[in-house]
């Protein structure tokens, strides 16, 4: 069996490449990074370490790559192969879109075989995404049949890779936790076999649960920790303040989801706990303004923090923590990031209600609006209590 996979980076090879050889599959990466290539099909093998004790590892073999410039390569390895995934990021799908689209005019001019494409990356509706990409590069001829043949199940997809520094540039460290979901109503032909991934009815709960609890529990830390002058993710956590205000935002997120999707209470806990240890791990250590960067995507209507809290209000929850988190991410000034420049900069000239509507979408008036604002002055009154006691 033949899998392609765009993407070579952390992701690339710790998570979806490591599955697919599990499962059998010889893999070929798509990349342009030219060095990363080479290496790939020099040594046509890597390690995968997990971050856990004893750091215990396992090799990914029978590999190689191919340059993503090489449209042609790429389109033939297309045209021969069981499964198609992604791992670029979201913005990356575009660029793409050429290549696999010329591989499935290929495929579909010398063989009968359905095949799957399944975007996986931190977005919603990724396969459907990259196929309005695709279809925009295939001839009109080759759509009707590609409607039969190709699927583009959306996926689901949660693993933390840490910051990577290491002397082997194949090796890849990842944390034990995994998840990836497929909607398998999307699938065409029969569902590819991967240990490790599971196919749903539904894909949309899968989505939200994992968007409402890593990423809000991830932002939730991320922008209160800058706020009290931590570095990471895990000494963050360790602030007593900052870990009741995790817990909260994620029980006023767990209500939501268990509201909304039906999720058995205890389980979803269960969930909840794996998560927060997660992310008091030291191995998987991540800097608060990467996990932080680009505020203003992060505080959209639809988004992590923004999203649940307007959700919980309509439940009749109400989000005190989400609304706490929001408040500090629109405090995050972090010089580096021009999202968080441009709303210091909005907060200036037009106010710090005005920026609050530009960025998140939060209605005037809003029960939110007061909300958000009541935990602005928390936040005021904490952070200046903890610079003052240096902690």
């Amino acid at each position: 069996m033949l899998a392609v996979h765009f993407g070579a980076g952390n992701i690339g090879r710790g998570f979806i490449g490591q599955l697919l050889y599990q499962a059998g599959y010889e893999v070929v990466f798509v990349d342009v990074n030219t060095a990363l290539v080479d290496e790939l099909n020099q040594r046509k093998a890597y390690r995968v370490q997990l971050a856990a004790a004893g750091k215990p590892e396992s090799v990914v073999e029978n590999v190689s790559a191919l340059q993503g410039a090489d449209v042609e390569a790429v389109a033939q390895a297309i045209a021969n192969a069981d499964l198609v995934t992604t791992a670029v990021g979201p913005h990356i799908l575009p660029h793409i879109a050429s290549a696999i689209a010329a591989g499935i005019s290929k495929r579909l001019a010398t063989s009968e075989r359905p095949l799957n494409v399944i975007a996986c990356e931190n977005m919603i509706g990724g396969s459907a995404a990259l196929r309005e990409h695709v279809y925009g590069f295939l001839p009109e001829a080759d759509r009707a049949l590609a409607a039969a043949k190709i699927g583009f199940p959306n996926a689901a997809v949660d693993r933390i890779v840490p910051l990577q520094q290491h002397d082997d540039k194949l090796l890849v460290m990842v944390e034990p936790f995994f998840e990836w979901a497929v909607d398998q109503s999307q699938v065409v032909g029969e569902k590819p076999q991967v240990a490790g991934l599971t196919y749903v009815d539904d894909l949309a709960p899968y989505i939200e649960r994992k968007l409402f609890t890593v990423n809000t529990g991830h932002a939730v830390i991320a922008y209160l920790g800058y706020q009290m002058g931590y570095a990471t993710i895990d000494a963050a956590i360790q602030n007593a303040e900052i870990a009741k205000a995790t817990r909260g935002a994620l029980g006023e997120t767990s209500a939501l989801l268990v509201i909304k999707h039906g999720f058995d209470e205890q389980e979803h806990q269960r969930y909840v706990e794996k998560i927060l240890e997660r992310f008091t791990n030291p191995m998987l250590s991540d800097e608060v303004t990467r996990v932080g960067r680009s505020p203003i995507r992060k505080l959209s209507a639809q988004d992590r923090l923004v999203g649940p809290a307007l959700q919980c209000t309509r439940h009749g929850i109400t989000p005190d923590y989400l609304g706490l988190a929001i408040a500090a991410a629109l405090e995050f000034d972090y010089p580096e990031d021009a999202e968080a420049v441009r709303i210091q900069s909005d907060k200036n000239e037009f106010g710090w209600e005005q920026a609050l509507h530009n960025c998140t979408g939060i209605p005037a008036g809003h029960s939110l609006e007061e909300v958000v604002r009541k935990q602005a002055r928390l936040l005021q009154e904490w952070t200046s209590t903890h610079l003052r006691r240096g902690e």
